[in-house]
């Protein structure tokens, strides 16, 4: 099969349509005698002669205006196309995939972004709660988000929120017949509200620690959820213990609603980090959403 490269070709159509070499030659940046070169190449290479050549002019001779008809279209849409994806290069546009869990994603992910899209329309995102640990290159994400202890070492770890710390708590109503637990082993006495992890078809275990001891208690109870604005709400009815990041349930325990306990096994935890697999050049897009969700100390 005879092939011909994009130079060449470019070169040509930059010759038949000037109808000189060296107008041509200075549009592309060569030599007239390079160019000159190139067209014998290309001749040579298809057997076919595409320009008539005189001491005065250069015009394409039927097969050379056969194909500047064909070909040239064709090339103008293909640098045409190259011009738009420079464009994106330098342009945020595109679809960026997160996956995250609901916590991450109602107090940090969605509420940055909230504020960073109306400023660019052409950026998308896509944010999918998980409390599994989703491999993100397979699932295909641009980006992970979980606590900083759960982040593999071979991803690139970001953080993107301050350390904070879980609460275990019930309804008032829920220890009106119950001692409140005063170590994380008094739990295995009372009905805990589950967290199911949806990846694994497990249950959350509940971590503790305290002066260097560190506990995780698998629980047991009567209801389980995958979503911790339904475990905070089962709490509110007393429908057993909850653990849940403190800042959801701090407005409750300040209106007496909930109760805490465990409350010096609940050491702080490494805060949100958000991962992703490799150091290339990220796209404009993803650029953005990394330096919006960058965790800054003095914000």
């Amino acid at each position: 099969m005879v092939r011909a490269t994009t130079h060449d070709l470019t070169a040509f159509i930059a010759v038949a349509r000037e109808r000189s070499f060296t107008r041509a030659a200075a549009q592309l940046g060569v030599s007239p005698s390079a160019l000159s070169q190139s067209m014998r190449t290309l001749e040579e290479r298809l057997g076919l002669r595409l320009l008539a050549r005189t001491t005065r002019s250069v015009t394409p001779t039927e097969a050379g205006d056969r194909l500047l008809r064909t070909i040239g279209p064709k090339l103008e849409e293909i640098d045409a196309e190259l011009t738009a994806l420079s464009e994106l290069r330098d342009k945020p546009a595109g679809t960026v995939r997160i996956t995250t869990v609901e916590h991450a994603a109602e107090t940090i992910v969605w509420p940055t972004l909230a504020k960073l899209l109306p400023r660019y329309p052409d950026v998308n995102v896509e944010i999918v709660n998980d409390y599994g640990l989703t491999d993100i290159v397979s699932e295909r994400y641009d980006a992970g988000v979980r606590l900083g202890e759960q982040v593999d070492k071979d991803m690139i770890a970001m953080r993107i929120a301050p350390d904070f710390r879980m609460a275990v708590v019930a309804a008032p109503s829920y220890f009106r017949a119950r001692t409140q637990p005063r170590t994380p082993h008094d739990l295995t006495d009372h009905t805990c509200i589950n967290l199911r992890l949806p990846t694994y078809g497990g249950f959350y275990p509940w971590d503790f620690r305290k002066g260097g001891r560190e506990l995780r208690v698998r629980v047991q109870g009567r209801v389980a959820f995958n979503a911790v604005a339904m475990m905070r709400r089962a709490a509110l009815a007393g429908l057993g213990l909850a653990y849940l990041p403190e800042d959801l349930v701090e407005p409750a325990l300040g209106k007496g609603r909930l109760v805490r306990v465990l409350v010096d096994w609940c050491s702080p935890l490494p805060g949100y980090h958000l991962y992703y697999p490799s150091r290339r050049q990220p796209s404009p897009a993803f650029a953005l959403v990394l330096d919006a969700l960058r965790y800054r100390a003095l914000k």
